[in-house]
């Protein structure tokens, strides 16, 4: 349930029911959007986000999906239900229209097989009924309009119209010709139609000239309309005719009511099916607008969003070229409630707001604007108090109506309870508001309840940072430019900025000074620390990441020169090579020829001097033949010796560094694996420090490196360890071997015809390597199949931090039978 009872107006979910009307093809779909509703049960949320998350890749992937013809026939049901009773023309053929849509949605998913296992449940015993089709396609054209054989007697009424309107057109015809020449009739003027009768116009002088009956006269009253006598017995009879055309009509539609009657039941099936689409799809559409996703659920109380954001601001800030800030949070067990303080104007409201909306946008079957690496968790009662209650009727002051509220809360409250409180303890006395606050803020908590609550009260922040299952949060604000940063940070409470704020708007300065000293040097001093401290922080993340960056590039231009520098030492041994055995192939077939010549002298008798010439010259030409290590090539040796040794000197020193730092009294390590704790992989020398823990892996960072890893492969070290141990793993050949292994990485792997287990692994490597190698995107061929191997790969990728993003592959280019990862 949610509280109070204008919930939706509150939180501004009746802009999303808004937009959702809008998307919708038929009333049918609009119809669902007004019965949209809060559920509590895990799996009717996990089924309707589940067939919203199908359909919004069918809007991606499938443009051949039939979205037209969507008619809602179902008020036509009830006018035929009582026998006797016909539909019109119209009606019947909108019907036809949806009928084939219908038809061709459940050949859509009957013919993707298990690829949209969701929406095709839906499917179940839907029929388009084809026997109605036919009929309607006897009774009607394709324009929807009734055909001339879709009974004999209709088909001999409208010959005879035809027949009788043809002979009175020939009379009219030749009536006209004779009054033209009499006069009577200007040239070019043609019969008309009055009432049904043909009649021709003619100058209100000249009506007495004609014999016939006058039907109607001009605004102006100079245009008589007269038909003559000789047509008036056709004209009647075709006037008879046409009342018989429609007395036919309705026999043919009144048999075809009949038809229809005793397939209503199934028939409102049908409809209420279309609607379902339709309405499954306006949701679906709505989250490629905000780019919607459906992250992990679990049917616990679980709470971690990443990059979140307010729907309705996101879609407006869109329309502007505006940028919103996105929202991370995390509550657990152990910090259920957050308390958010900061700024006026510094985001609180809508950081509370976005956390409203998004989790009952969600629990009514819709998809939550946030990343997919996040998780949401189920709440049976969702609370909120925010904005002003007051009420001159119920003698409600705004204090009255939030101490309504809290009473409210109180008796609501449990574990799977979420609450949303703005402005906490406001609208009346300070320290009366602050304690009343508190107290309430004690009992909801000890009743297990999660939730998001926002205040400017210091006791409040004292206690949620001494009490357990609440965690102070900051909305940060900039101090230097004086400008909220509307950016959420979870551990510390904010600073209200008052004075700040109050002296960049010109407020003077003894009326401020006056204020410190009535607000008190404790109150002031502890604001100021919060202050320092969130400034201090800012700026050694900033020389953190300066360093880091610094880092990564100097590796990054010590791989490319080193890796440059072998490439040319390689390319150059292979040239030399090849000159030396071209050169020693040459000197072979020389030698032969200086051999055969020598026996030959030999042969003669020739002086043995001249022999021993021959072969001295023969080995001075082999020597410079053959060539040696030239001046370059020492240079080149000399650069990348000179490379490597600059290289070692910096690893060496930085390990030094490290070893002459302070080192902390070691404290003893147990087998307890926290956040920030120092980590070693069982059975090897990699370490890396704990970033997050899950409920089945732990995220652990090895450099720069983010990996999910289990428990059991885990062994937790001494901090001292960690650092030796990091500054051990910094070898020179590091730096060659990143630069090897992205020339050899390949960023497509094929696991068809693998075990379920054996393929995952080989996945698990891809990605571990690729975030290792800052390789943007990878693909995964395991073909499309039952779908199980596709399903497990995803649930993977689903859980490794390092992946950002994962889809299917163009439709041209292997479609589901492929999966594309984005790498952090």
């Amino acid at each position: 349930m949610v509280y109070p009872d204008n919930f939706e107006e509150k939180i501004g979910f009746q802009r999303i029911r808004e937009w959702l009307r809008d998307l919708c093809i038929s009333p049918l779909g609009a119809q669902k959007v007004d019965e949209m509703t809060f559920l509590a049960s895990f799996e009717a949320i996990d089924a309707l986000t589940g067939q919203t998350d199908e359909l919004r890749n069918i809007c991606l992937m499938e443009p051949d999906f039939p979205a037209h013809d969507y008619f809602d026939v179902t008020p036509m049901f009830r006018t035929i239900a009582i026998p006797g009773t016909f539909p019109n023309a119209e009606d019947v053929f909108a019907l036809k229209k949806s009928l084939e849509t219908i038809r061709d949605i459940l050949a859509f998913f009957r013919g993707k097989g298990d690829a949209y296992p969701l929406l095709r449940l839906l499917t179940g015993e839907v029929g388009y009924f084809p026997d109605i089709v036919k009929a309607i396609d006897r009774i009607l054209d394709h324009r929807g309009c009734v055909r001339d054989n879709a009974s004999s007697e209709l088909a001999t009424i409208r010959r005879s119209i035809a027949e009788k309107q043809a002979a009175v057109s020939r009379t009219m015809q030749r009536i006209i010709k004779q009054a033209q020449a009499d006069g009577l009739v200007d040239e070019g003027v043609s019969p008309a139609i009055r009432d049904g009768h043909t009649v021709i116009p003619i100058n209100s002088s000249f009506k007495r000239k004609i014999n016939g009956i006058v039907y109607d006269e001009s605004a102006t009253g100079r245009t008589s309309y007269i038909e003559p006598a000789e047509v008036v017995a056709a004209n009647n009879a075709v006037r008879e005719l046409f009342f018989a055309e429609q007395r036919e009509i309705v026999r043919i539609l009144t048999a075809f009511a009949d038809l229809l009657r005793p397939h209503i039941d199934d028939l409102h099936s049908a409809f209420d099916f279309l609607g379902s689409i339709d309405f499954i799809r306006a949701k679906a559409l709505l989250a490629l607008k905000q780019n919607a996703v459906k992250p992990a659920f679990s049917p616990q109380q679980s709470f971690e969003w990443r990059r979140a954001v307010h729907p309705v601001m996101y879609l407006n800030f869109k329309k502007e070229n505006r940028e919103l800030t996105p929202l991370d949070i995390r509550l657990t067990p152990n910090e259920r409630i957050l308390l958010i303080s900061g700024p006026n104007a510094g985001g609180k409201s809508v950081c509370l707001k976005t956390v409203g909306l998004v989790q009952y946008m969600f629990q009514c079957g819709l998809l939550a604007p946030m990343s997919e690496n996040s998780e949401m968790g189920l709440f049976e009662t969702v609370c909120i108090d925010i904005g002003d209650e007051q009420s001159i009727d119920n003698d409600l002051s705004t204090y009255s109506s939030h101490l309504l509220n809290m009473k409210q809360f109180v008796r609501l409250a449990g574990p799977r309870t979420l609450a949303l409180i703005d402005e906490f303890g406001s609208g009346t006395e300070p320290v009366i508001g602050g304690a009343i606050a508190e107290a309430v803020l004690a009992s909801i908590n000890a009743k297990g309840v999660w939730g998001v609550i926002t205040t400017h009260y210091s006791n409040l922040k004292h206690y949620a940072s001494s009490a357990d299952g609440i965690a102070n949060g900051a909305m940060l604000y900039d101090s230097h430019r004086m400008q909220p940063l509307f950016r959420l940070e979870m551990g510390k409470p904010g600073s209200s900025f008052a004075f700040e704020i109050a002296r960049k708007i010109g407020l003077p300065e003894e009326i401020l000074a006056e204020a410190a000293d009535k607000a008190g040097h404790h109150h002031i001093d502890f604001e100021k620390h919060l202050r320092e401290i969130e400034r201090d922080k800012r700026y050694w993340e900033r020389k953190r990441d300066d360093v880091r960056r610094h880092e990564k590039r100097l590796d990054e231009i010590s791989t490319k020169q080193l890796t440059e520098l072998e490439k040319i030492e390689k390319e150059r041994k292979a040239i030399i090579d090849n000159a030396r055995r071209e050169a020693q192939q040459i000197l072979a077939d020389t030698n032969r020829v200086i051999e055969n010549t020598i026996r030959i002298i030999r042969e003669q008798q020739a002086e043995k001097t001249k022999t021993k010439e021959a072969r001295k010259e023969l080995e001075t030409f082999r020597e410079q033949a053959i060539p040696q290590k030239t001046g370059e090539e020492e240079r080149i040796l000399r650069k990348i010796a000179q490379l490597k040794e600059r290289e070692k000197r910096r690893v060496e020193k930085k390990r030094q560094d490290v070893e002459e730092q302070p080192q902390p009294e070691e404290k003893p390590v147990d087998d307890v694996i926290r956040k920030g704790d120092a980590v070693r992989l069982e059975g090897q020398d990699t370490v890396g420090e704990v970033m997050e823990i899950n409920a089945k892996n732990i995220t652990v960072a090895f450099g720069n490196l983010l990996s999910a890893v289990a428990v059991d492969r885990l062994v937790k070290i001494s901090k001292n360890e960690y650092k030796k141990q990091r500054a051990h793993n910094a070898p020179t050949i590091q730096v060659y071997n990143v630069g090897e292994r992205r020339l050899r990485f390949k960023s497509h792997i094929d696991v068809r015809g693998m075990r379920t287990e054996e393929a995952v692994h080989k996945v698990e490597e891809l990605v571990d390597e690729a975030a290792m190698l800052n390789i943007g995107e990878v693909r995964i061929l395991h073909g499309k199949g039952d779908g199980i191997l596709r399903r497990m790969i995803r649930e993977y990728l689903h859980s490794s931090p390092v992946v950002e993003s994962y889809s299917d592959e163009n439709i041209q280019q292997g479609g589901t039978g492929i999966t594309v990862v984005k790498i952090k």
